[in-house]
């Protein structure tokens, strides 16, 4: 069996049962996104394994003893023919793959983990994003919106990690629209762009529906401050 299969097969027990936006779907999507803007002096079969384990000791899965230590992932790679350098260089790539990562300032620098970054990021974008941000926020008992409650812009991996409350355009804000200035690679700043004015097009829109004139100020000065 082929290593790749070998982790997939883990994965897949591990994160069968998820329902926060981080089960076999999202991961499937990650390694699709992450093989189509892969360059061609980039190890694919690696990019393919730090994918498929990127999610596998998630803090918000698995709490963050596993987060720091990477138990899981180094568990499933033991059971691979990787060698050891490769191995190193899997859990190296995932300790910097991750939103909160990068608020606390890591960024990844191994051209694999570049990849799989940018493909976590665009899967938290677009309509898929969307629609990951709702699923999670209705199963914590959030609001799609809340006209009175506006976005916090500023905050920190500590914050953003205890944030537990709030609203899906909330998030949109604080987090989806903020993923373009984080690619790292040419064709992850092309894709991230796309769906970054999709998803400024969908609030327009529901803005509009829903007759609050006072986000669609907000919106149109946030686009102001990005640009």
């Amino acid at each position: 069996m082929s290593n790749l299969k070998i982790i997939t097969n883990e994965v897949q027990k591990l994160l069968s049962l998820d329902d926060s936006g981080h089960g076999m779907d999202h991961i499937d999507r990650v390694c699709k996104i992450a093989q189509s803007i892969s360059e061609e002096n980039v190890n694919k079969e690696i990019v393919s394994a730090i994918a498929l384990l990127h999610d596998v000791d998630d803090y918000k899965l698995f709490g963050l003893k596993s987060s720091e230590e990477l138990t899981n992932a180094k568990i499933i790679l033991s059971k691979t023919s990787f060698d050891e350098k490769e191995k190193e260089l899997i859990i190296d790539s995932i300790k910097t793959i991750g939103y909160s990562k990068r608020l606390s300032g890591v960024i990844p620098t191994i051209k694999e983990a570049m990849v799989v970054s940018d493909a976590d990021m665009l899967d938290a974008m677009g309509a898929i994003g969307i629609l990951r941000s709702f699923h999670y926020n209705i199963s914590h008992m959030n609001p799609f919106f809340d006209k009175n409650d506006f976005p916090i812009l500023e905050m920190d991996a500590n914050m953003y990690k205890s944030k537990t409350k709030g609203t899906v355009v909330n998030h949109i804000f604080e987090k989806i629209l903020r993923l373009k200035d984080l690619m790292l690679t040419n064709k992850g700043k092309e894709e991230s762009l796309r769906r970054y004015n999709f998803v400024i097009k969908f609030l327009e829109e529901f803005f509009y529906e829903t007759d609050v004139p006072e986000w669609q100020k907000y919106l149109e000065k946030y686009i102001e401050m990005e640009n």
